[in-house]
């Protein structure tokens, strides 16, 4: 991509005023424990140390310039701006952001090192063609924006250390650093062939430093251990640049240590603007750290599936009906939800939350996608153990005591539970793929009382949750309502694409859910919770619909509909929860691993 931004010079680099630009402007680095996002302009505006969900020490993406950020880009030009490029390392999340000035070109190189036993960011500035005045500016802000650290130099009088509480950052330079305003500043030039590079580390406060170490062999050996784990993905279609990318996405949202998956690595990027549907998704949704496993399997990631699997079974290890939605990515059971007054949200879209309430939620839904996830893995050749089994036996014996009570449902709802139709759906499914383990390798269950709870959820749903005069199911027991997530009904089993009434609900939501071609979840009259969602589209819904497309042999359309949805990536590929089609802006949480496990799923169903 090439565009033009403002200039960053002495006169506009740090105003402390405006709100973070658009969602799409930014791209993702990570490490495997967190993760940062980089805007267009040079600047790292959200980062969370020392995981996902620690507190944030550059917050600017959901406030102001004060709430901390890292400026790295070029000073004023004559003309007040700069012609950007930025692009990614193939097979890498290593960003380069490539600046155009009238007295020359330069690159800002972005990354973390993996495999390192600390977490840092390097950014590499990198002169292209003549000579260019740069300036950096660290804001740094510990607690979410919340507090100014005390900054000293180190004593060996390589950069500075910022400490707060239990929190110390380290920024390590060969160019002089100076404090003005709160912000740590350094002001240089480059020219052609010359580099300069800046380290900000974290540590505890309590323990030395981290250590030096040199910034361009770690960038060659992340590089290098990018492109060798790039190079198993077995995907081989059309559209292997998509593809990529979106499991180079999913393997950064992955928490090394444990295996957990997170959703997303921010919290409360609005889906829909100036809207309170502010949510914290920096936890592994059961439901989408499955899909996000199944994704990274059928194209070739295996390890990454076992690790997620070992987590599951520790985090949910205990009395099933215990068993959480989400868990942190330690496999904590409690995220309490609180709101942080003093930042004014995402281009002002309140409130910030942090944690989510959602956690003690009853979401049927959630057995049917771990339980089939488990069968799928068993079935791909991933060795099961007892304790696995036991689980699962102890899941569906849950299901037995459940099945029939309502729920909060997949969109999570807190307007009061209901018997949703796709919630008893999945509940067949955790009970139909139990069966199916037990048959296919032979473990000792209670068939014949499982076959019968199978049928019999069956046919509820298929009374309950199919409107004859809308000839479509509907979104909960008895009400005429239309629901994106019946869009699941053929893709996991329930009946066969070609059933008359599949075919309708499909017209049904073609009709009725879609605006500008793309899925929506609901109309706000039918938003179970009450709060309105505007007539954003939840993207991987529209994934869904491209896959009972290709269910339904209309190849074309869904081809279509899946290219539609390739275009509304960022310029380096990234997607967002959803997207909001009159102002062409993606909106929600970002990146979203629910989207791109879409992408890849529809990417393999469109394969010949």
């Amino acid at each position: 991509m090439e565009t033009n931004i403002p200039g960053n010079g002495p006169a506009d680099a740090s105003p402390m005023t405006g709100f973070a630009p658009a969602i799409e402007d930014y791209a993702l680095i990570g490490d495997g424990r967190s993760a940062a996002l980089v805007n267009v302009a040079g600047s790292i505006d959200w980062l969370c140390w020392p995981r996902f969900d620690s507190p944030a020490c550059l917050a600017s993406l959901l406030g102001t310039a004060e709430h901390g950020r890292w400026l790295l880009a070029p000073a004023a030009t004559t003309n007040g701006a700069n012609r950007v490029r930025r692009t990614y390392r193939p097979g890498t999340m290593i960003l380069e952001t490539e600046f155009d000035t009238e007295n020359g070109r330069v690159a800002v190189i972005d990354f973390m090192p993996l495999e390192s036993s600390f977490s840092s960011v390097v950014r590499i500035v990198e002169s292209r063609s003549g000579a260019v005045d740069m300036r950096c500016e660290l804001v740094l802000r510990f607690d979410y924006g919340a507090l100014v650290p005390w900054v000293s130099r180190l004593p060996d009088g390589t950069g500075v250390r910022a400490i707060a509480g239990p929190d110390m950052v380290v920024l390590r330079t060969a160019v002089p650093l100076h404090g003005r305003d709160l912000t740590t500043i350094a002001e240089f030039r480059v020219e052609s062939g010359q580099s300069v590079a800046f380290v900000l580390s974290y540590g505890p406060s309590h323990l030395p430093p981290p250590p030096v170490f040199d910034p361009h062999q770690a960038l060659r050996a992340s590089e290098t251990i990018w492109t060798r784990w790039t190079e198993r993905c077995t995907y081989r279609g059309p559209y292997a640049e998509a593809v990529q990318r979106s499991v180079l996405v999913l393997k950064t949202l992955i928490y090394a240590p444990t295996g957990a998956i997170v959703a997303a690595p921010t919290t409360s990027l609005p889906e829909q603007f100036g809207g309170g549907r502010n949510w914290d998704y920096r936890y592994c949704w059961l439901r989408d750290a499955t899909c996000t496993l199944m994704a990274l399997l059928d194209v070739g990631f295996r390890e990454e599936a076992q690790a997620w699997r070992r987590w599951l079974q520790r985090s949910i290890a205990g009395s099933p009906d215990q068993t959480r939605i989400m868990y942190g990515i330690g496999g904590e059971h409690r995220l309490p939800e609180w709101e942080v007054p003093w930042l004014p949200g995402y281009q002002g879209a309140r409130p910030v939350r942090i944690g989510n309430a959602a956690v003690d939620q009853f979401q049927l839904d959630m057995y049917g996608e771990v339980l089939d996830t488990l069968y799928r893995t068993r079935q791909s050749g991933l060795l099961a153990d007892e304790p696995s089994w036991s689980i699962q036996r102890a899941l569906v014996g849950h299901v037995v005591k459940v099945w029939n009570e309502p729920d909060e449902g997949i969109w999570e709802v807190r307007g009061g539970r209901r018997h949703f139709t796709h919630s008893k759906i999945m509940a067949w499914v955790a009970v139909d793929r139990a069966i199916r383990n037990a048959e296919t390798f032979s473990r000792a269950a209670p068939i014949d009382e499982w076959c019968a709870l199978r049928d019999r959820i069956h046919a509820t749903v298929c009374a309950e949750g199919f409107n004859a005069t809308r000839n479509s199911f509907v979104q909960s027991f008895g009400a005429t309502a239309l629901d994106a997530s019946l869009l699941m009904i053929p893709l996991v089993g329930f009946l066969p694409p070609d059933d008359p009434r599949v075919r309708g609900t499909v017209a049904a939501i073609e009709r009725d859910l879609t605006v500008d071609g793309l899925v929506i979840r609901y109309h706000d009259d039918a938003a179970p919770d009450g709060l309105p969602s505007g007539r954003g589209a939840f993207l991987i819904c529209s994934f869904w619909l491209a896959d009972n497309l290709i269910l339904q042999g209309r190849i074309a359309e869904a081809r279509a509909l899946f290219e539609k949805l390739l275009a509304l990536r960022n310029d380096v590929g990234l997607l967002a929860e959803g997207y909001d089609p009159r102002t062409c802006r993606l909106t929600g949480n970002f990146p979203q691993a629910y989207s791109h496990v879409g992408l890849i799923i529809t990417a393999l169903s469109l394969l010949p």
